[in-house]
């Protein structure tokens, strides 16, 4: 399905009824990776996938999608459906999004679960990364859309994984380099978020990758427990959706 806003067309799915879920995908991704989880918990509620700005289907709006515009668009989306509150996850970028949403429409939001994700702003070497890599763009798309994508995870789990990994750095060739830096540098400028997100009163979940390369473990911990978040550990690195689907699908029909 598919609605338009700010002459841009946002494409999203429905499936299921009541107790609405909204998963929300990362930087590189799209709705498609959440399809198996899709199918599986609205046998029993319903699940809304969202293409974020200038990802998949989704159109380009501006040559920076901070994150607040990506939040304004899935606000779109949910209003476009009437649904009033709901229970959202989102991984990695998919995070800072609720993070945008829960500071601007906290009466949207009953709980929260970060995957792989963090309410912090980008470190000042973290934003640094992020310019080079804007610059990389305008070179090299594709060297970066495959060292991006392999980086999330281990040597190990890239071999274990290959072709769920093969199938993430296809779709991601698919978007054209002003989508991507413009993603890039939304993430760059996004505010830290860890007050708001402490003082959330719904249920609240980090999902933590103990190999996680994109993220500092230790950090992440810290962060989880000065916010209240009830931490949730996976063995492996920054896919959970990939690498730990058995104990994510469980995760999200039991807690999120």
């Amino acid at each position: 399905m598919k609605i338009l806003y700010k002459n841009t067309q946002i494409k999203f799915t429905t499936k299921g009824k009541s107790n609405p879920l909204v998963l929300l995908h990362g930087f590189l991704e799209t709705e498609a990776i959440w399809k198996d989880y899709l199918e599986l918990l609205s046998k029993e509620r319903q699940v809304i996938t969202i293409d974020l700005l200038g990802h998949g289907k989704t159109g380009n709006i501006a040559n920076v999608h901070s994150m607040e515009n990506m939040a304004d668009a899935v606000v779109e989306v949910l209003n476009h459906l009437g649904i009033q509150k709901a229970s959202f996850a989102g991984h990695s970028m998919g995070g800072y999004v609720i993070m945008e949403i829960l500071k601007k429409h906290p009466e949207k939001i009953s709980k929260i679960s970060l995957i792989n994700s963090t309410p912090a702003e980008d470190t000042p070497e973290k934003k640094e990364n992020r310019e080079r890599v804007a610059d990389m763009l305008t070179k090299n798309k594709s060297a970066f859309v495959s060292m991006a994508i392999s980086n999330l995870l281990t040597s190990e789990n890239n071999k274990k994984f290959k072709p769920e990994i093969e199938i993430l750095k296809r779709e991601a060739q698919k978007m054209a380099s002003e989508n991507i830096i413009a993603a890039t540098l939304g993430m760059k400028n996004r505010l830290d978020s860890t007050e708001a997100f402490k003082n959330f009163k719904g249920e609240k979940f980090m999902v933590i990758g103990m190999q996680d390369p994109v993220l500092d473990v230790t950090t992440t911990l810290q962060i989880a427990k000065k916010t209240n978040a009830e931490i949730i550990e996976f063995p492996d690195g920054h896919l959970s959706f990939i690498e730990n689907r058995e104990q994510l699908s469980h995760f999200l029909q039991s807690k999120a």
